[in-house]
């Protein structure tokens, strides 16, 4: 639109132009003439400028553009950057970068309770499918497509868990089955799915608190059995410990005999003699025969 008016203010203007070459002897008529022709020169030059203007295009980062010349939607996507394109076309700018949805929602539990869930969708526009997105449902495509489909895959996921399942590991297996069953039903009109993360989870405060108390519960019986297992394992530890002290002493006594004794005797006896503090040894002189030692300091 701005194109066509550009160009028709240029059209005018040249017209006038061309009028105005006539000359004239009077000189206040001459001034006049002289200003209206740089006037109408002007004006042609800057509606000359707007309308090629319109030739040129930009494409945002982070966007591809779809271009629509009187309903028909060009089938290959402008990437971003500076485009040159028919100044006639209209030219959609359509975003690519991840986005976010935040819904809040009441779904049914296995049991049929009613739990309140605050979940997010990130998702992104595949760049490829952007035409025929705009050509079949337009820019308002999330709440057309994503949104609905969401709604119903949510309420459907969570009606095969139980309410205690959101509170333990099965949480993070809940969020991924989401997040596969939701791009079975978007990824083929061109909506990808990235994931799906639950923010809160809300339940009845009454089943709430039951559920709490019940997997604290849980919680402490593992550990009661936790500190029995290491308590049984330090008991069979220490079992075995004396049970190698025992057969150490068993096999030492064994083997002490009084021949053994004896000469361990005598060795020693011969380390003492030769201190400097022995006077006088007297050989067999002790009990079963044993040297004595004499005077000592």
């Amino acid at each position: 639109m701005t194109f066509l008016f550009a160009l028709v203010i240029a059209i005018v203007a040249v017209v006038v132009l061309r009028r105005l070459a006539g000359g004239t002897d009077d000189p206040l008529q001459l001034a006049a003439l002289r200003g209206a022709r740089v006037a109408a020169v002007v004006v042609a030059t800057v509606a000359v400028l707007v309308a090629l203007l319109q030739l040129v295009r930009i494409v945002p980062a982070g966007h591809v553009g779809v271009v629509d010349l009187f309903g028909v939607v060009r089938e290959q996507p402008l990437q971003s950057g500076l485009r040159l394109l028919n100044p006639l076309a209209r030219l959609v700018p359509m975003s690519i970068k991840t986005q976010e949805i935040k819904e809040t929602m009441e779904v049914p539990s296995k049991e049929g309770l009613t739990m309140q869930l605050e979940i997010s969708v990130l998702y992104h526009l595949d760049p490829e499918k952007a035409p025929a997105i705009y050509r079949t449902v337009g820019e308002n495509f999330v709440e057309v497509i994503l949104v609905p489909q969401f709604r119903s895959v949510a309420r459907g996921v969570t009606a095969s868990y139980e309410a205690k399942a959101l509170y333990t590991s099965e949480r993070e297996q809940l969020a991924g089955l989401l997040t596969s069953e939701l791009r079975k039903q978007v990824e083929e009109r061109g909506v990808l799915v990235e994931a799906t993360p639950l923010r809160r989870i809300g339940l009845p405060s009454r089943l709430g608190a039951a559920i709490e108390e019940k997997l604290s519960a849980e919680q402490e019986s593992q550990r009661m059995q936790f500190v029995l297992q290491k308590e049984t394992q330090e008991a069979e530890r220490k079992r075995i410990e004396a049970q190698g002290i025992s057969d150490f002493q068993r096999i030492v006594s064994q083997g002490i005999s009084d021949q053994l004794l004896r000469w361990k005797g005598i060795e020693a006896t011969m380390e003492i003699a030769k201190s400097g503090n022995s006077k006088v040894v007297v050989i067999g002189s002790g009990p079963d025969g044993l040297p004595l030692i004499l005077g000592g300091n």
